[in-house]
């Protein structure tokens, strides 16, 4: 029996019974389709947060008062309780390393920001001039913090996008005066919008000179230290230094946390493609089910074309030639479902894109390949079993079975 004559007869046979035909497409384009749409959505998820990551800066170290060892889960800044404060003289000491590009001192607080009639309440961030470059930020009118030494400053601030839009409407807001607490500040640049990072809106903040911070706040202590490495080689040992300048500081104690950009996103994306291979892993199970779907009508239909499998068989068909036939009808139903599972698949895709533009949802290559030949494998391997047991009907028992 040539092969042409194997599709054209499994076509027939597959045409002639649409019901059981469609009712297994449907269990294996479910089960392709599962697999690409959780792969498309935890490699969106793993995408995203590389993103937001990116969007941080680059080669960036992060300094946090507190060491997570001593407080048993998370750097003291964020349980409230510290060993010893950073301060402004120990970001400005970090200039002794030669593996730091710059750096950027930061106090964060909330304050009530007013402009004319209007107030809104506001993320403030005291900071440097190197905070822009740090953060890849960019300055849509104006110009950013002033250099000079951090230790004096100006009654100036950068204000973002929608802060200038709720308070100033359509009126310029550069040259003009917000009231921070009791202490006023002219507008000497507007932030370009840049929506989330991380769940943090740089629209929406306000950002002063960190002297003016401290006294606004009442407080010398920073809150975190950005740090930019002169390159990707260099991280670790901007780290390193880091550490060590600090540990020299504070008396020998190791009482901060130092975090690098690539450490932190490449324990999200282990946690993230972990996931993703196992809520995959879960949703190919539905194939292992269409398999056994497969299983259940083959060994059906070898019962009732028992008189068709004697006929082949009395006109010379082999047992071998009997089992490709089962075989090429398994695989032309592994490949319709397969195909029918990418399309639905890729209509998931394209919702969830949708529904959330931020997110770049795409089925990594490995799913859009393996998905596919992991119908054909199922339903090959549970056709093994019916197409032995047609193989070895006697032709003659079969023909004449009622």
């Amino acid at each position: 029996m040539r092969f042409a004559d194997l599709l054209n007869f499994a076509w027939r046979v597959l045409r002639g019974s649409v019901s059981r035909t469609l009712l297994i497409l449907l269990a294996m384009g479910i089960g392709v389709a599962a697999v690409v749409v959780v792969t498309a959505l935890g490699e969106g998820a793993r995408l995203y947060v590389a993103n937001q990551f990116g969007s941080l800066g680059s080669n960036l170290v992060i300094v946090l008062p507190g060491r997570s060892e001593t407080s048993g889960a998370m750097p003291g800044v964020l349980i409230g309780k510290t060993p010893r404060d950073l301060t402004l003289e120990d970001a400005l000491a970090l200039k002794r390393s030669h593996a730091i590009r710059r750096f950027a001192p930061l106090i964060i607080g909330a304050g009530d920001v007013r402009a004319g009639g209007r107030s809104r309440e506001t993320p403030v961030l005291g900071s440097t001039a190197e905070l822009m470059d740090i953060r890849h930020m960019e300055v849509a009118q104006g110009i950013f913090l002033p250099q000079g030494d951090p230790r004096h400053s100006q009654p100036v601030c950068v204000i973002g996008a929608k802060v200038a839009s709720e308070l100033f409407g359509v009126r310029t807001a550069l040259g003009d005066w917000v009231r921070i607490g009791d202490r006023r500040f002219r507008v000497i640049g507007i932030l370009a919008a840049q929506g989330q990072s991380l769940g943090f809106n740089t629209d929406e903040i306000v950002i002063v000179p960190l002297a003016a911070a401290q006294a606004l706040f009442n407080t010398e202590a920073l809150f975190r230290i950005l740090v930019e490495a002169k390159s990707r080689e260099q991280i670790a040992a901007a780290k390193a230094d880091v550490e060590e300048i600090i540990r020299l500081r504070h008396e020998g104690e190791r009482d901060v946390t130092v975090i690098t950009q690539d450490a932190v996103l490449a324990t999200f994306d282990r946690i993230l493609r972990a996931l993703t291979l196992t809520v995959a892993s879960i949703a190919a199970i539905s194939l292992a089910v269409a398999g056994i779907l497969i299983m259940n009508v083959m060994l059906i239909a070898v019962t009732q074309r028992r008189r068709e499998i004697g006929l082949l068989k009395a006109l010379g068909a082999t047992g071998q030639q009997i089992r490709l036939v089962f075989f090429t009808e398994a695989m032309m139903l592994a490949l319709g479902g397969a195909a029918a599972g990418l399309f639905v698949g890729e209509l998931g895709r394209s919702l969830a894109v949708q529904l959330y533009p931020t997110i770049p949802f795409q089925a990594p290559w490995w799913a859009l390949i393996a998905a596919p030949l992991t119908a054909m494998a199922t339903a090959v391997l549970f056709t093994v079993a019916p197409a032995r047991r047609a193989a070895k009907l006697d032709p003659v028992q079969a023909l004449s079975r009622r």
